[in-house]
């Protein structure tokens, strides 16, 4: 996948070396309001995986469809989300502070159950270790440069499992080959699937110098209030320039299909290039996603030869997809 920096030298160096190198924080969509059925956790792990908290308290006595997350978090990390529980279990507490590596930070009360998505973004903290171009590597103009013009929005490895398995997988889906699991772990290859196609459309654009433009087909979103309109006018680009508005590109679905004009042109080869067709996602109900992101309160600090990166994403992007912007290198590709 193509940068959207290239002309900047990338730090190189290593992330996860400790778990402390990587913190994330959930940012809730809202808090809860103190009183309700629900009661709302707020958790602190290391070294554990969203589903290891929801398989403690099923543990406690909680059946799993009563669990509520807001987004799953990172195993190889230092986390804080929100989880919760109906109230009348609150006994499952005990199981999972029993479980090392956890901490309960607080709980509340709310009137609903936590529901996927149910967050604005989340908060990272993230040292690079042992940068191979501390000379050369400047955080001052990988900063502005993606402060002007943001990044590219990919999903990142971790979306596609081991060696890219769950794409592939959904592939054979399509061609009506056989692939074990259930029909929600069918879904979710045809999702990566989806994935896999959007980033293609995504690098394709990126190739060919329209990273921060929108084209006549697109449908583009503005970046502060989330308002979508097609781009019939080719004078829409002075505003992507101005990061006022970006493409959106498809998940295809029922609800999205290929897009007129020259963005649907692009999104075609993409297709043609994976072997399939609009058709083989009509089973999902489809989406759009921007087509690159603006971080907030990014900044970076070099300490020697390591880096100190903070910044704020909305939910779905991917950190890993900022942190390659600025390392130049794979990160976190399953192999």
């Amino acid at each position: 996948m193509p940068f959207a920096t290239p002309d900047i030298d990338g730090s190189g160096g290593n992330i996860r070396v400790e778990p402390e190198d990587f913190s994330v924080v959930e940012l809730p969509l809202y808090e809860p309001n103190g009183s309700g059925s629900h009661l709302f956790l707020n958790v602190r792990k290391k070294g554990l995986t969203t589903q290891d908290l929801v398989k403690a308290l099923v543990r406690g006595g909680v059946c799993e469809r009563e669990i509520g997350v807001a987004g799953l978090k990172d195993k190889r990390a230092i986390t804080e989300q929100w989880l919760s529980i109906p109230n009348r279990k609150s006994r499952a507490l005990c199981a999972l502070a029993d479980v090392p590596g956890v901490e309960v930070l607080a709980t509340s009360r709310h009137k609903n159950k936590l529901a996927m998505g149910h967050l604005s973004g989340n908060q990272f903290k993230i040292r690079i270790r042992d940068i191979s171009l501390p000379v050369k590597f400047s955080s001052t103009a990988i900063v502005k440069a993606i402060n002007n013009r943001g990044f590219p929005n990919y999903f990142g490895p971790q979306r596609f499992g081991r060696y890219g398995r769950n794409a592939v997988d959904g592939l054979r889906l399509v061609r009506g080959e056989r692939v074990p699991g259930d029909r929600r772990l069918k879904r979710f290859f045809l999702g990566a699937l989806q994935s896999m196609h959007f980033n293609r459309v995504l690098a394709r654009r990126i190739n060919q110098g329209l990273f921060d433009q929108v084209v006549v087909g697109d449908w583009a979103r503005k970046h502060d209030t989330g308002g979508t309109f097609l781009v019939d006018d080719p004078g829409e680009g002075d505003r992507a320039k101005r990061l006022e508005i970006s493409a959106t590109l498809p998940l295809y679905g029922r609800k999205v299909r290929i897009s007129d004009g020259i963005a649907g042109v692009l999104e075609q080869q993409a297709l043609q290039e994976m072997g399939v067709s609009w058709v083989d996602f009509s089973s999902r109900r489809g989406d759009r996603r921007f087509s690159r992101v603006v971080p907030s309160d990014f900044s970076i600090e070099c300490y020697g030869t390591n880096l100190l990166v903070q910044f704020r994403l909305r939910k779905g992007s991917y950190a890993t997809s900022l942190l390659r912007e600025i390392t130049k290198t794979p990160i976190d590709e399953q192999k």
